[in-house]
């Protein structure tokens, strides 16, 4: 017997990161040899001996290594020459297998797996090589494994996952991704099934049946890019360009006082209400145009702007001792004494300088001229301003009293014009407005209680956005000028932990209720879980609000972000919102702000901006499709009908799904392909997808995933 101890990860060899993957269709499989071992002997599987099911090319390991295959690193280990590996998977241990000049032509890798149950899944399985080649990682999970006898599982995983682009290689590795408590796993019948001989039951997916249709017959609906857009973010986020992003916004409460001569801010109450430097706009513009996005710029029209880049509102030794202070500027309060009354500002010139509306002609105008050579503004669309609605809140030092109908919609006319002068094609969205509430109230009614709604009585009792329209359409026929072309509404689920920030709960519970709560974008039959405890259909309500009072107007969420930034949820989340938008005709959508680079929620925008690494994308037309309940399916085709992409979450956390896709009066389906994304991946990765024909595909989606089907299609 060969005792292996504690060699360094992977061998020595260098480490791979990045390509990550989730198990997506599981195959049942096993390797054999001449002369089954002791615990497998007479054990088949679906009727069938592993003799039959598979014809190994390279036998890896057998009661004993196979010939030429070596154990080059890993934790605590033995190896038999009459039974199986023993392995001590503890501690993130490796268990590597090599072996010198091997082809990327093989079916796939089959081994068998006996171990303590761990309830979720825990082990990986990649190729590897010394060349700088980088092979997909791929899981375990339970339904990948067929019990066969005495507590062993029979595993199969194909070629199409662990070697897509079928590179040489020289060595298989299997990794623990999470604790397991047994001191021992056993592997063993571990071999290299050859390209020809994969199971027949690889033809059809593995799980519940469900079936896909798509509609290539039906009116298809032009996809706008910019819904595929971010609000910038930090350092430790990637840049808009880098995810695959379409638009960016420059746009947040500090956006609300940006001063564009100076590239000064403040950040209102998010920060102490103090004065900043900003990066500049012309910076921001030029960064997205070489990338190739467009740009979306809020406009402050609140009145007033930054003066310079070290004021602030409430110096403690002006209002004396505060509830709060900056950790680093022990002269900055917060404008809340230490009883918690709130403390009266005073001018606003303490930080700041009057913005009138011909002001921001100014710099729309200074937008505008900078390429007179062309045709485009470098910004795609200005948005009137950041959440209004809560302006005496987050900017109280300039703006203490709530915010009533006609002040918005007098400051609406004032700088919509001024911008629409300066800039006659521009888009111009608003009101910005960041939730529930201020879709119906005021700021006055809110201070006054939506009981009494005095505001809106006011109003002829109609809802702000409702009234919002109505009124500007009424000015446009009567002055000429059209000032807005978007309806711009911010959404954020609001049922408990849900969002939080980004970040969000991350529980079975709470990451089911994230799931659900995408369906106030759409769902008539959906009452929300929150405090809201309405139906919101945001989606066709923003629809119907434009068709009855501003016919013509597009909608825009500038705003949205479902949490759950770090898992699974999340991404399928991000994914379902995408789609969503793609489906309701949305102008522009802004994710706020940007995924940090490991996210999950990342690779819901990669599902529709880079899925395959290589720029696969959405498509320009919306096609219509149907799907069973517990899973939401998006369509798109190119604009000459040769290509299809369809993005499919399955929502249930249980279900492997085996899926039957037609394809009805789309031509036939000639190239294909598949990637997956599901709990426990780093990314997305190859699966199978079988063509049945030249109009029918299967595919299978694991449980909580989101599966992205690539096709080429001749003319119908």
């Amino acid at each position: 017997m060969t005792r292996l101890q504690s060699l360094g990860p992977d061998g020595g060899q260098p480490g791979l990161a990045v390509v990550a993957i989730a198990a997506m269709v599981g195959l049942t499989a096993a390797c054999s040899r001449a002369q089954p071992s002791k615990e497998s002997k007479g054990v088949t599987t679906a009727g069938l001996t592993q003799q039959e099911r598979f014809e190994i090319a390279d036998v890896v390991y057998d009661s004993g290594l196979g010939m030429g295959w070596r154990a080059v690193g890993g934790g605590a280990g033995e190896l038999s020459d009459a039974g199986p590996a023993k392995i001590d998977f503890r501690e993130d241990a490796r268990w590597i297998l090599a072996k010198k000049g091997l082809s990327g032509e093989y079916g796939g890798v089959a081994f068998r797996l006996k171990e303590a149950k761990v309830e979720a899944p825990w082990l990986e399985v990649r190729l590897d090589s010394t060349k700088s080649s980088i092979f997909p990682r791929v899981t375990v999970s339970r339904d990948r494994s067929t019990d066969v006898q005495d507590g062993w599982e029979e595993v199969f995983l194909p070629m199409s996952e662990l070697n897509p682009e079928r590179l040489p290689f020289d060595r298989i590795v299997f990794r623990a991704i999470r604790p397991i408590t047994s001191d021992w796993v056993l592997l063993n019948r571990i071999g290299l099934t050859r390209a020809a001989a994969t199971p027949s039951a690889a033809s059809a997916p593995r799980g519940k049946p469900i079936s896909l249709l798509v509609d290539c017959r039906a009116d298809a609906t032009k996809i706008s890019p910019s819904i595929f857009g971010v609000a910038g973010g930090g350092d430790d986020r990637p840049r808009p360009w880098q995810m695959g992003a379409a638009s960016e916004r420059w746009g947040g409460n500090a956006t609300t006082r940006y001063n564009w001569e100076l590239n000064a801010i403040n950040s209102a109450q998010d920060w102490f209400f103090e004065n900043h430097a900003s990066s500049p706009y012309t910076q921001f513009l030029r960064d997205d145009a070489a990338h190739g996005l467009t740009s979306a710029l809020t406009i402050p029209m609140i009145g007033w702007v930054a003066k310079d880049v070290t004021s602030y509102a409430f110096p403690v030794s002006v209002f004396g001792p505060q509830a709060k202070t900056d950790p680093w500027r022990a002269d900055v309060g917060n404008g809340v004494g230490p009883s918690g009354r709130t403390l009266d500002a005073g001018s606003p010139t303490r930080t700041s300088v009057p913005a009138p509306p011909e002001w921001i002609g100014r710099w729309v105008t200074q937008i505008t001229s900078t390429d007179a050579s062309s045709s485009e503004s470098p910004v795609y669309e200005y948005i009137l301003d950041n959440e209004p609605m809560l302006w005496s809140g987050t900017h109280r030092d300039i703006h203490p009293d709530p915010l009533g109908y006609d002040e918005l919609l007098e400051r609406t006319i004032q700088y919509g014009t001024a911008i629409r002068k300066a800039a006659p094609l521009a888009l111009i969205a608003g009101p910005a407005e960041w939730g529930w509430p201020n879709y119906f109230f005021s700021a006055k009614d809110l201070a006054a209680s939506f009981g009494r709604r005095p505001d809106r009585a006011a109003h002829g009792g109609v809802p702000l956005v409702e009234w919002y329209l109505r009124s500007l359409r009424e000015y446009e026929r009567t002055s000429r000028i059209r000032v807005i072309d978007v309806l711009d509404l911010h959404y954020y689920p609001q049922a408990e932990n849900v969002y939080a920030g980004g970040a969000g709960g991350v529980d079975p519970k709470t990451a089911a209720l994230r799931l659900r709560s995408t369906r106030s974008l759409w769902d008539a039959s959906y009452v929300d879980e929150s405090w809201i405890r309405d139906t919101i259909r945001l989606l066709p309500r923003m629809k119907e609000w434009v068709e009855r009072n501003y016919p013509g107007v597009g909608i825009s969420i500038g705003e949205w972000n479902f949490g759950g930034e770090a898992h699974v949820s999340g991404a399928m989340a991000t994914a379902e919102a995408l789609g969503r938008f793609a489906e309701f005709g949305v102008s522009s959508a802004f994710y706020w702000t940007t995924p940090s680079k490991d996210s999950a929620s990342i690779q819901g925008f990669l599902a529709y901006r880079n899925f395959d690494g290589k720029g696969g994308r959405f498509l320009d037309w919306y096609v219509p499709s149907f799907a069973p309940a517990d899973v939401s399916f998006f369509v798109s085709r190119d604009e000459g009908s040769r290509h299809l992409v369809a993005v499919a979450i399955n929502m249930s956390p249980e279900d492997l799904l085996a899926a039957r896709l037609d394809l009805v009066g789309c031509g036939a389906a000639t190239q294909h392909a598949a990637y997956a994304y599901s709990q426990g991946s780093n990314g997305f990765r190859a699966t199978a997808l079988t063509l049945e024909g030249t109009t029918r595909a299967d595919v299978s989606l694991e449980p909580w995933s989101v599966t992205v089907l690539d096709l080429g299609l001749t003319r119908p």
